[in-house]
């Protein structure tokens, strides 16, 4: 435990698993109090129970990223429990849906991975950037991924969903930095999350704590600057 971020507050989507457990243990490894947003509330009770015990602290606010009203419920939380204050946003949540053409993705499939992939990161600046606004401080990072810069056949939408994302953060970045805040996207290529249970090349891998650590460095860059962009590659590829 070290405490650059103690008596700050993050919010972190995804948080059940992968890349967003890994986010939120780092962040509340340096002192900060992580709320831990997903809808598996099992598997965010193991992340936060991995927290409490390194001495950490963390909690749960069930969050579906496709319904308004739970980011709304999420805000009442912080504004009644955590005196308004939101001093890091680390929109992380996502879904792949890869392996098909796009003339063969159902519309219903395209809207579930836009919501949550784009839309999702757009409703959650629009509710907590006030918060920060009002600070005049905070850093919002946004999870995207290689995809979001190079082709992905079978996974048009996927691609999409990245490529406007940067988009998205590069240019709320322009709109905020005059109130202090600091938006950033970290773009990774291959990261190791388990979901490949037979993956020999896993541990040449991006790692999900090597995302971790690189949100950790942009949480406690020197206040005159900000690192804009992120792209972290494996060093040998998978």
């Amino acid at each position: 435990m070290t405490e650059e971020l103690k008596g700050q507050l993050a919010v972190v989507t995804g948080a059940a698993r992968g890349i967003g457990a890994a986010i939120s243990k780092q962040l509340a490894s340096m002192g900060a109090t992580v709320l831990l947003a997903a809808r598996d509330k099992a598997k965010l009770a193991e992340v936060q129970s991995h927290i409490r015990s390194t001495g950490g602290t963390a909690h749960i606010v069930e969050l579906d990223l496709l319904d308004e009203s739970s980011i709304a419920a999420l805000v009442k939380t912080i504004q009644t429990q955590h005196s308004s204050r939101c001093d890091i946003l680390v929109n992380n949540a996502g879904i792949g849906l890869i392996g098909k053409p796009l003339v063969e993705m159902a519309p219903s499939d395209w809207d579930t991975l836009m919501g949550t992939n784009l839309r999702g990161p757009y409703l959650m600046i629009r509710a907590l950037a006030p918060l920060m606004i009002t600070a005049q401080s905070g850093h919002i990072i946004n999870i995207s991924s290689l995809a979001g810069r190079n082709p992905l056949p079978n996974g048009a939408a996927y691609s999409a969903s990245k490529w406007g994302l940067n988009g998205l953060t590069y240019s709320v970045a322009e709109e905020l930095r005059p109130h202090n805040i600091r938006v950033s996207v970290v773009a990774p290529g291959s990261v190791n999350t388990g979901f490949s249970r037979n993956d020999k090349n896993a541990d040449k891998k991006v790692q999900p704590e090597d995302v971790a650590h690189v949100v950790a460095m942009l949480v406690t860059q020197a206040p005159q600057s900000f690192v804009s962009e992120v792209l972290l590659r494996p060093t040998q590829k998978p």
